[in-house]
């Protein structure tokens, strides 16, 4: 068996343990940015600027229910963390069982819905009439793709739970792979369709690949007797936490769906500027995300081990890592952000690439708020509070939405740029203090208990 490839965070080096595990994370976000990176150069070289707008224009939609998937998926690993962290291995794989049910209902209902509902949404957002037919096309496909985005999260988090974090990158990589070879193949006979199929067969054959590893593999996770039955207070924890987590995402994206209505009425080349320069900013910011699934892991392992004083630790060193990169992708980014639009378009408009720059630099001198958005929340999510993090949200929603209805009508593009940092400054005034308060009525109770004997923390 590969029990091997386990990793217990609640003891050792906090430091080893958050670059041990960050590292290969950090490979799996960029290539699943990478194959978003390559639909979007292939549709604006091969199909042009207009078909760029309209994938552009779903951007927001997409993170809006996408989002959900992932963090619901997230959230059901954190009780597995929390188990594994505790030792208590059956009540660990019967919360891996029961997500499995729980996630197949959901994968049903959040399907149908929101494909039966694709035209509508992006009429309401006042996608622009020459590029609305492609991106509903686009869009639909990539709904009926949601079983299958749930699939790879869901087995990535609980691999990721156990402190594997690079098994779900070897198979990410192979279907990155394939993206790009059916990205190519398929764009020219089948258009904007094209792109959306290769990227819901890339991500299904990682969802399988990682699915059949654990079932082989992993005996501890092999369920056993009667740890495989449907157990509603088991469902009932997975809901109380990943709900909070999945709203999360949605709730902040109900914003950035305002902002995008906003910036769509300002025309196409400013929608194909935004979502370039989004494009290249989910790049650029792959190491906050791998962060914040550190601190999630990092955070339900130790808060299982009723190891407060690690999570101190670990908090203090994704935070650091996360500043000094923000400062390097601000520097990159100020001196070569000018030239990123080359890469997407064969011959962009100057407007196009002034828009790009723009909004690189602005969002990029800001990424050390990000960075605590990430760390923080998530750590706050694998310690259990996940309910915290949809207040949190809350405050990035209203932020990007003050954006969307006030600031873009008055002064138009930069507003649009300056949205996102508006919103993380929201949010890190809520989640820093909230995370201190929890932090320390942890230690209170447990030393209440007189369960806190550990020192031990670098």
């Amino acid at each position: 068996m590969s029990e091997k490839k386990i990793v217990d965070m609640t003891v050792g080096s906090p430091l080893k343990h958050v670059l041990m595990f960050m590292l290969p994370t950090l490979a799996g976000y960029l290539f699943q940015q990478f194959y978003s990176l390559v639909d979007t150069i292939i549709i604006g070289r091969y199909l042009g600027e207009n078909s760029l707008a309209a994938v552009g224009a779903t951007g927001s939609v997409t993170f809006m229910v996408i989002g959900f998937c992932m963090g619901l998926c997230s959230g059901f690993a954190i009780p597995v963390a929390q188990k594994f962290g505790a030792k208590d291995y059956v009540s660990m794989r019967k919360f891996v069982a029961n997500s499995i049910y729980t996630l197949a209902i959901f994968a049903i209902v959040i399907t149908v819905i929101v494909f039966l509902e694709c035209r509508n949404i992006l009429t309401l957002l006042r996608t622009p009439s020459d590029i609305i037919e492609e991106s509903n096309i686009y869009l639909s496909i990539i709904f009926l793709g949601i079983p299958v985005t749930l699939l790879y999260n869901l087995s990535s988090g609980v691999l990721r739970s156990l402190g594997d974090s690079r098994t779900p990158v070897y198979f990410l990589l192979l279907s990155s792979v394939i993206n790009v070879i059916l990205d190519i193949v398929m764009v020219m006979p089948l258009g904007i369709a094209g792109p959306a199929l290769a990227t819901v067969i890339s991500q299904l054959i990682s969802g399988v690949l990682c699915v059949l590893y654990m079932r082989h593999k992993f005996e501890i996770l092999r369920i056993k007797n009667d740890e495989g039955r449907l157990d509603m207070a088991y469902v009932g924890r997975l809901l109380y936490i990943g709900v909070p987590m999945g709203l999360q995402y949605s709730i902040t994206a109900i914003g950035s769906v305002i902002l995008q209505s906003a910036v769509n009425v300002l025309g196409s080349v400013y929608v194909a500027s935004s979502a370039t320069a989004l494009k290249v900013t989910m790049f650029f910011c792959c190491p906050f995300d791998a962060l914040g699934s550190t601190a999630a892991t990092y955070g339900g392992q130790n808060m299982g081990a009723k190891k407060p004083d690690r999570i101190n630790a670990g908090l203090r060193w994704c935070v650091a890592i996360g500043f000094a990169y923000a400062l390097l992708a601000f520097l990159f980014l100020l001196i070569f952000g000018k030239n990123v639009a080359l890469i997407f378009i064969k011959d962009p408009s100057p407007l196009l690439v002034h828009n790009t720059y723009t909004y690189l630099k602005y969002n990029s001198m800001f990424y050390f708020l990000l960075v605590l958005v990430n760390v923080v929340r998530f750590m706050i999510q694998g310690m259990g509070y996940s309910i915290l993090a949809i207040l949190a949200g809350v405050l990035e929603m209203i932020a990007r939405a003050l954006a969307g209805f006030v600031l873009v009508p008055k002064y138009g593009y930069i507003a649009a740029c300056l949205a996102s940092p508006l919103a993380w400054v929201f949010a890190d005034a809520f989640l820093v203090t909230a995370y201190i308060i929890i932090i320390h009525i942890v230690k209170q109770k447990l030393s209440e208990e007189g369960i806190i004997n550990e020192k031990e923390t670098c």
